[in-house]
Order: C-alpha cells, then sequence, then structure tokens
C-alpha cells in the first residue's frame, strides 16, 4: 500500500465521468460528512486486487474529525474503506447482481481513532488492519454484521496496547447508501479489551456495545477507539459485570451457539464392536478413522444441519476455514450456511449417518471449554437453546440441547444420541439447574487444579476438565 493525496476532489464535474459509480456514491456520502476535506490523506493498494494485487481495498480514506462537545464526543481520526462494496459494476471484483440488493459484500469498514495531542497526520496502521479485515472477507466469503466480535490476540497497532479485539456496529454518522450496483451499509470497528470482548462472546455485541457508548473513555457516544485505554469498562465501574452482563445473561440469555474447542466424548456404554463403530476419541487409545465416504458424508449432515418449525431449533455446524491468512477468531454471517444462521436446512437423510442411541457418556473439555459450561447451562439450555462445542482436532461434535429444541436427534426417552462422531445430549430443566450447582466452581476465571471431574451416576453421565496437553497428543 502507498499513501497518496488526490490532485483533485472527486467532486469535480470535469472529472466526474471517469469516477465509477460505485465510488461516487461513497464520496458523496463521504463528502456529506466532511465538505471542507474534498483532498483527504488516503491509503491506496498499489496493485489492486483485480489486477492481482495482495490487498482488497482499493482505498482507504482518512479524515479529521472535530468532534461534538455537546455530544461529549472528543477530536477523532475517521477512516473508510472502499472496495469490500461494488465499485465498479463490470464483474472485475465483485458479480454485479442487480440494484435491489447488497452491492459486492454489502458493507464498507470504518473507524475512528482518538487524535493524540500534536498529531497532525492520522496513522496509518488502522489501514492496514482494515486491509487484514477484507482479505479474510474475499478470501473466506464471510460477511460481518452489526453486533459481530473478532477476536485479534494482539494489539491493534502492534504496540503494547490493551485494545486487542475488535466489536462492529453500525457507524455513527455514515447513512446507508443506494448505488447502482447495490445497498452498501458502514461497520465502524470498535477496539475492545479481552475482558470486554468476553462478555460480548457470552452475553452479546449489541448489549456490550450500549454500555462502551455509556463510559466516555470506552468510546462515548461514537466508539471512538483510544489505544491508550488502559483499564476496562469493568475496572471504570465494577457494578457493570454482576448488574448488566451477568443479569443481561440471565434474562436474555447468551447469542453465544457455538465455540470451536479442545473436546472429545466416549461411548461407555459398550466397548466398540467392529471396525465399522464410529463413536468418539478415546484419549490414549488408538482413535478409530471414518471411512473417506463415512467423513464426507457426516460433514455434509454438519455442514447441513437439520429441518425446523418455529421453535428454537439447531442450525448446521460449519467447519471454519482456517487458512494461513486467518489467524485469528472471527464471529460472521456468511453468504454460505454459517454456525450462527438460524435459518431452515433440509433434514439429512437417516442413511447417510446411523444415529445411535447411548446409554453412558464421558464428556472430556480443556479448562477454556469447561469454564463456558456454566454459560452453556444458564444462557443457553435454560432458555430453550442449544450449545455446540465443535472440536479444533476433528470432526467431533457435542451439542447440548433442551427440551425446546426441534430438529434434535436426542430425546428425553433417549438423552444420548450420536451421528457418527456428532454427539447430542439433552438436558432437562431440572438436571440442567442440579448441573449448575454441580459445576459452580468452573464460574470463576481463576485457574484451578486440573483434571477435575463431575459424576451423575443416575444419568450415567460424566464430565471431566483436563489439561491441554491431553488433547495436544499426537494420537487426538
Amino acid at each position: 500500500m502507498d499513501e497518496v493525496r488526490p490532485t483533485s476532489g472527486p467532486a469535480a464535474p470535469a472529472l466526474a465521468s471517469l469516477f465509477p459509480l460505485g465510488l461516487q456514491a461513497i464520496y458523496g456520502e463521504c463528502r456529506r460528512l466532511y465538505p471542507d476535506q474534498a483532498n483527504p490523506l488516503q491509503v491506496t493498494a498499489i496493485v489492486k486486487y483485480w489486477l492481482g494485487g495482495p490487498d482488497p481495498l482499493d482505498y482507504i480514506s482518512m479524515y479529521r474529525n472535530m468532534g461534538c462537545a455537546a455530544q461529549d464526543v472528543q477530536e477523532h481520526w475517521h477512516y473508510i474503506s472502499f472496495g469490500l462494496s461494488d465499485l465498479y459494476g463490470d464483474n472485475r471484483v465483485h458479480e454485479f447482481t442487480g440494484q435491489e440488493g447488497p452491492s459486492g459484500f454489502g458493507f464498507e469498514l470504518t473507524f475512528r481513532l482518538k487524535r493524540e495531542v500534536g498529531e497532525t497526520a492520522p496513522p496509518t496502521w488502522p489501514a492496514e488492519l482494515m486491509q487484514g479485515l477484507a482479505r479474510y472477507v474475499f478470501q473466506s466469503e464471510n460477511t460481518f454484521c452489526s453486533g459481530d466480535h473478532i477476536s485479534w490476540h494482539s494489539p491493534l497497532d502492534n504496540s503494547e496496547s490493551r485494545i486487542q479485539h475488535m466489536l462492529l456496529t453500525e457507524d455513527p454518522r455514515m447513512t446507508p447508501v443506494h448505488t447502482p450496483f447495490g445497498l452498501v451499509n458502514f461497520l465502524q470497528i470498535v477496539g475492545v479489551c479481552t475482558e470486554e470482548l468476553q462478555a460480548a462472546q457470552q452475553w452479546n455485541g449489541q448489549g456490550m456495545l450500549e454500555l462502551l457508548r455509556g463510559v466516555h473513555v470506552a468510546g462515548g457516544p461514537w466508539l471512538i477507539t483510544d489505544m491508550r485505554r488502559g483499564e476496562t469498562i469493568f475496572d471504570i465501574d465494577p457494578h457493570l459485570q454482576p448488574e448488566r452482563v451477568d443479569q443481561g445473561i440471565e434474562t436474555e440469555g447468551s447469542n453465544l451457539s457455538g465455540v470451536s474447542a479442545k473436546c472429545v466424548w466416549d461411548d461407555l456404554s459398550r466397548p466398540p464392536e467392529d471396525e465399522e463403530d464410529s463413536r468418539s476419541i478415546c484419549i490414549g487409545s488408538q482413535p478409530r478413522r471414518l471411512s473417506e465416504k463415512d467423513t464426507e458424508q457426516i460433514r455434509e449432515a454438519l455442514r447441513k444441519g437439520l429441518e425446523f418449525n418455529t421453535k428454537a431449533a439447531l442450525p448446521p455446524i460449519n467447519s471454519q476455514r482456517q487458512g494461513h491468512d486467518r489467524p485469528h477468531q472471527l464471529s460472521h454471517r456468511s453468504r454460505k450456511d454459517s454456525l450462527e444462521s438460524e435459518s431452515s436446512a433440509a433434514i439429512v437423510p437417516h442413511e447417510l449417518v446411523r444415529t445411535r442411541q447411548l446409554e453412558s457418556v464421558h464428556l472430556k473439555f480443556n479448562q477454556e471449554s469447561g469454564t463456558l459450561l456454566p454459560l452453556c447451562l444458564r444462557g443457553r439450555l435454560l432458555h430453550g437453546r442449544h450449545f455446540t462445542y465443535k472440536s479444533i482436532n476433528g470432526d467431533t461434535a457435542i451439542t447440548f440441547v433442551s427440551t425446546g429444541v426441534e430438529g434434535a436427534f436426542a430425546t428425553e426417552e433417549h438423552p444420548y444420541a450420536a451421528h457418527g462422531p456428532w454427539l447430542q445430549i439433552l438436558l432437562t430443566e431440572e438436571f440442567v439447574e442440579q448441573m449448575l450447582g454441580d459445576l459452580s466452581e468452573l464460574n470463576t476465571r481463576e485457574e484451578t487444579k486440573l483434571p477435575k471431574e463431575y459424576s451423575w451416576p443416575e444419568k450415567k453421565l460424566k464430565i471431566s476438565v483436563l489439561p491441554d496437553s491431553v488433547f495436544d497428543s499426537p494420537l487426538q
């Protein structure tokens, strides 16, 4: 990428015909906000993506926003991307699908960064951050929505900052643009600390964004990112965690429907009978491998999910793309099916993957996954929802369902059932309450001595929380 300053503003009538219509439409919205900044500093891809370059965003414009004292909004730099939407309408980057739908991926990214005292020009590192997110979108075809979270696990500016993750929201000042190639929305990146990301994951992104808007140093009304912020909103106001986040999970439930995890499950009902038995991996023993055909059928079953009606229902389980260019975990919506999708899907024929009822099961989680069990029970199952652990080490999946979930192959009569390596566990409300009491020590975020074992003999269920090293064995 390179920094350039346009030699003339895109509004010039003589040059209007030279500007692609999608680009003109977004520039028009920028001019509405910044009529006195016709020639903003701009970062541009040296070799455009459609010419084989690595950067999907053709341009990132950078504006100086003076803030608004009346609304308690501080001065900041405003970054706006060009390229996730269809700028050209000639299929060079995005397929043209008409004016009524989304333009390209349907959005552009924005970012508001607090201006430091003495800064005369905007830092350019946010442009590279936006290019990184755009590369993920283009490569995976997963789109972002307001309320999504992005686990980055690194300071956004490569400093020592605590701001290491992101939430996404509608830009508070930019309005959606109707272009000849479709609709463009503007999604703003909001930098957050690890504790704030975790709260968003366990409650919901929109709730956390509302809390951030109420704390001046954490973003304020326009959610301005301050990379020098050293305190989380929970440090600033300790009452927010119990009174807003925990209470929100209790009353509204959690929007987190599944996680990638280190987990396995064992069928304790009987030993494997033959090589065709597709029960799950046993720690410490050689895992049984599915045939290539069976593996493909199971992946299709997990991808398509189950049919449902009007009640809460299981969505598809999707294998996340884990390419070399995606080192961070992102929540998203997809042009394809998504783990978070609530859309109906055709039921998979039972002959594809044999359904088995199990008498007794043993679930095994690492500590990080185990600490989410109380959230799974309190925030999901007690609200008539489901929660899935998808193993990062293979096809294994564990889905907890409540009695109100449609489309499950586990039933009250047979609460443990499996499709190949996908286990479903149906828990009644009474049993959930009992488990919450027994698992209460997992609510703490402090490290606990492992292994931990919990057993409910009358229900023929056992859960172990084990060190990570157990799951990192070559046999897994």
